[in-house]
């Protein structure tokens, strides 16, 4: 894999890695996103309310998840402008722990090669724990600079 960065994507074919990350969550990148967002929903940050309603603890935010899953794709695209659609399926929930946070990898495949209009689609592999996190998560996108 090379460095992507605002370069032509129309080179690569279905299947081909271009990007990779590992996202690490903590209790405090909650805290942050909940100020920025104004999502203050307890559910993401007291383990009582948590479990109280249910979970197995505190959850990341879901479109704190999204939003973190589409950066490497965006880094290799070069511009934020270059994305035409993203979608995902939330399909499981990414549990916070206090001490250890938690660890979530993203990898960014070629699901389909630019289109006579240029654009392509890119498909991601959220995990964590080994599971995906995001079902049908596809970013279609304009692969030429």
């Amino acid at each position: 894999m090379t460095d992507l960065t605002k370069h032509d994507l129309g080179q690569y074919t279905v299947g081909d890695v271009i990007a990779q990350r590992e996202l690490h969550f903590t209790r405090d990148s909650l805290v942050r996103y909940a100020g920025a967002s104004g999502d203050f929903n307890p559910i993401h940050y007291r383990d009582d309310i948590a479990h109280e309603v249910g979970l197995p603890g505190v959850l990341a935010h879901g479109m704190l998840t999204m939003g973190a899953a589409i950066q490497p794709v965006i880094d290799a695209l070069g511009d934020p402008g270059r994305v035409v659609e993203y979608q995902v399926k939330f399909t499981r929930p990414v549990v916070v722990d206090p001490q250890s946070g938690a660890d979530v990898s993203v990898t960014a495949k070629i699901g389909q090669v630019a289109d006579e209009n240029g654009i392509g689609r890119i498909d991601l592999e959220v995990i964590y724990e080994g599971k995906a996190v995001l079902g049908k998560a596809q970013v279609r996108a304009r692969f030429a600079v």
